[in-house]
C-alpha cells in the first residue's frame, strides 16, 4: 500500500475530438483527445486497479465536487474524509413504508438507495413507486449505455406499463372514459423515488398516447381481472421496447421530440425491477443488473438467494438461446470476445435498435435529416450482421414467496456486481444492520433527558461513530470502489477513485446504483399465521 497518494501530470490535454475506445465494459465508452499530438507523461497508476498505462490527470480538490482534467497544471489528489463522505452520500435516499390504506405494516419495512456516477452525465437510473391500483411496491434499476436517454425513458415509463397491465377491465374502462371526456386520469403511481431529470412535457404527451393505445388493446382482450403479475412484467418490458422502436419511425413534426426519440432508440438500457405485493415477490430482469435476497436461517446463519441471472456470454443458457434464434452458420459470430456481435456485453436490453433493426431500416430512419453527430448517435454496423434482431428486451421473471427469514433485497446495476460478489454484498448489509443496532441508544430503559442525549452524542463522537454510513447502499458503494484486490478497504484507493476527473473516471469504474429493500418479518409471519 503506498504511503502517499498517487499523482499524475497531463501534458497538453486535448479539447477537441472524440476517440472511441473499447473499454472494459461496453464499446460506447469514450474520452476526449485531440487525435494529433496529445502527449502524456504517466507518473503513477491508480492503486488496486487492474488497468495500466492509461493516461490520467490529477488535481487539488478543495471541495466535494467533480472536475475535469485541466491544461498545464500539476495537481495532487487530495480529499478529506469529510469530503469523501459528502461525495459518497450525495445521492442517498431512504423511506419507511406504511400501508397507505389501512395504516398496517407492509411486508416492506423501508428502503435505502444511493447512486455514484462515473459517466458524465450519469447513465444509470432508479425508480421506486407504489402501484395505486394494486398497492404493490415497484423498485427498478436501469443501467444505460451509449448515453442516458434510454435509461431515462425506461425509468419513467416502465412502471406505468406494468400498472396498466395489472388493471381490471373496469378500471381500464374508467381510464379510457376519462380521456374521452377530457377529465383527469385516475392516479396510477405514487412515486417514492422519482427517476432522474424528467423529460419535457410535450414528449411525455407522446408517451401517454402510446400508453393509451396499450390499454385500449388490453380492453379489447376483455379480461375481467387483468394480466397476472408475471404476464404483466413480461408484456410491459416487450411492449415498451416496441414503442421505443416505433416512436422514432413515426413521422413527428416537433424536432425536439424526434431528436429525443432517436437518442432513446439508439442508446440502450438494461433493467431489473421488483414488484412486491404482500408475500408475493416478482423480479423481472433483462440484462446484467442483478437482484439477490439476504436470508437469515433459524440458526442465525446468513445466506444469499440469487433472483436473477446475468444475460451475457458467460450465461450458457443465454448463449444457447442466441444460437437457437440464428442460423447455425452464425454460431461462431453471434458472440465475439464475450460480446454480442463483438459489440455489447449484455445480451438483453431496451433500445439499441442498431442491433435489432435491419440495415435498410436503420439507413431509412437516419436519412431523415437527423444531425447524428450533434445528437451523439453512435453509428456502427458490426460485421456478420445477417439476421436481426440479435437483442431482445424480453425479461426473465422470477417468483419468490417471501418468508420470515427473508430479511432484505438488494437490486443494483452491474457497476456493483463487477467488483463485489453476491455473498460479499449480503455480508456488508448484515454488518451494516449489526452496526446500526449497536449504535441505536436504548432510551426505553432510561429517561430521555437532554443530559442523557448530550452524553450519548459525546460518546458517539469519541468513538468515531458519527462517520458511520447510515445508508446500506452507501456502504456497498464505498466498499465497491475502496476495496483493493485483497478484499481490504483502502482509504487511499477510495480517495483516488472519487477524485478522478469526469473524463477519466469511467476508465476505472462504472456508474453504481443500489437499492436495499428491508422486509418486515413480523408482517410476513403474521400472514402465515392468518393474522
Amino acid at each position: 500500500m503506498p504511503s502517499t497518494l498517487p499523482f499524475w501530470i497531463l501534458k497538453n490535454p486535448a479539447r477537441s475530438g472524440i476517440a472511441k475506445l473499447q473499454g472494459s465494459k461496453r464499446l460506447y465508452s469514450s474520452w476526449a483527445s485531440n487525435g494529433n499530438e496529445a502527449r502524456w507523461r504517466l507518473f503513477s497508476h491508480l492503486p488496486g486497479t487492474r488497468k495500466s498505462s492509461v493516461p490520467c490527470s490529477g488535481f487539488i480538490l478543495q471541495k466535494a465536487s467533480r472536475h475535469t482534467s485541466t491544461e498545464e497544471d500539476d495537481f495532487q489528489l487530495q480529499l478529506s474524509p469529510q469530503q469523501v463522505n459528502e461525495v459518497l452520500r450525495a445521492g442517498e435516499s431512504a423511506h419507511k413504508i406504511l400501508d397507505l390504506v389501512s395504516g398496517a405494516p407492509n411486508s416492506v419495512l423501508r428502503f435505502e438507495s444511493n447512486q455514484l456516477a462515473a459517466n458524465s452525465p450519469v447513465e444509470d437510473r432508479r425508480g421506486i413507486a407504489t402501484c395505486l391500483q394494486t398497492n404493490g411496491l415497484m423498485f427498478g434499476i436501469f443501467d444505460g449505455h451509449g448515453g442516458h436517454a434510454c435509461a431515462q425513458a425506461v425509468s419513467e415509463r416502465l412502471f406505468y406499463y406494468v400498472a396498466v397491465s395489472l388493471m381490471s377491465q373496469q378500471t381500464l374502462e374508467r381510464m379510457e372514459g376519462a380521456v374521452e371526456s377530457m377529465k383527469p386520469l385516475l392516479p396510477i403511481l405514487h412515486w417514492l423515488k422519482r427517476p432522474g431529470d424528467s423529460i419535457y412535457k410535450d414528449v411525455t404527451s407522446v408517451h401517454l398516447d402510446h400508453l393509451r393505445v396499450y390499454w385500449q388493446e388490453l380492453l379489447d382482450l376483455h379480461m375481467e381481472m387483468g394480466l397476472n403479475i408475471k404476464e404483466a412484467l413480461t408484456h410491459s418490458f416487450q411492449r415498451l421496447d416496441s414503442d421505443i422502436s416505433l416512436e422514432v419511425q413515426a413521422p413527428l413534426e416537433d424536432e425536439m421530440t424526434r431528436n429525443l426519440s432517436l437518442q432513446v432508440a439508439f442508446s440502450g438500457a438494461t433493467a431489473c425491477m421488483a414488484h412486491v405485493d404482500g408475500v408475493h415477490l416478482h423480479v423481472a430482469n433483462a440484462g446484467d443488473c442483478r437482484a439477490i435476497l439476504g436470508v437469515q436461517e433459524d440458526n442465525g446463519m446468513w445466506s444469499c438467494l440469487p433472483l436473477t441471472c446475468d444475460h451475457n456470454a458467460w450465461n450458457s443458457a443465454e448463449l444457447s438461446r442466441l444460437k437457437r434464434e440464428h442460423p447455425e452458420s452464425e454460431d461462431r459470430t453471434v458472440i465475439v470476445d464475450h460480446r454480442l456481435l463483438g459489440v455489447l456485453m449484455p445480451c438483453r436490453a431496451f433500445g439499441d435498435v442498431q442491433l435489432k433493426w435491419s440495415k435498410e431500416l436503420q439507413h431509412s430512419v437516419l436519412e431523415r435529416g437527423f444531425d447524428t453527430e450533434a445528437l451523439n448517435i453512435y453509428q456502427f454496423t458490426p460485421p456478420h450482421y445477417y439476421t436481426p434482431p440479435y437483442l431482445t428486451a424480453k425479461p426473465e421473471v422470477t417468483y419468490h414467496r417471501l418468508r420470515p427469514q427473508d430479511k432484505f433485497l438488494v437490486l443494483a446495476s452491474d457497476g456493483l456486481w463487477d467488483v463485489l460478489g453476491n455473498e460479499e454484498v449480503v455480508r456488508l448489509v448484515v454488518e451494516h444492520l449489526a452496526e446500526a443496532g449497536r449504535h441505536k441508544p436504548d432510551l426505553a430503559q432510561r429517561p430521555a433527558n437532554l443530559g442523557l442525549m448530550q452524553s450519548l452524542l459525546l460518546q458517539r463522537k469519541a468513538q468515531g461513530l458519527h462517520a458511520a454510513d447510515q445508508n446500506a447502499a452507501t456502504r456497498l458503494i464505498r466498499h465497491a470502489i475502496g476495496t483493493n484486490e485483497y478484499g481490504e478497504m483502502e482509504p487511499e484507493r477510495l480517495t483516488a477513485m472519487l477524485t478522478l476527473p469526469e473524463d477519466l473516471a469511467r476508465m476505472y469504474r462504472d456508474d453504481i446504483t443500489v437499492t436495499v429493500v428491508y422486509f418486515n418479518s413480523d408482517s410476513i409471519d403474521a400472514y402465515y399465521r392468518g393474522g
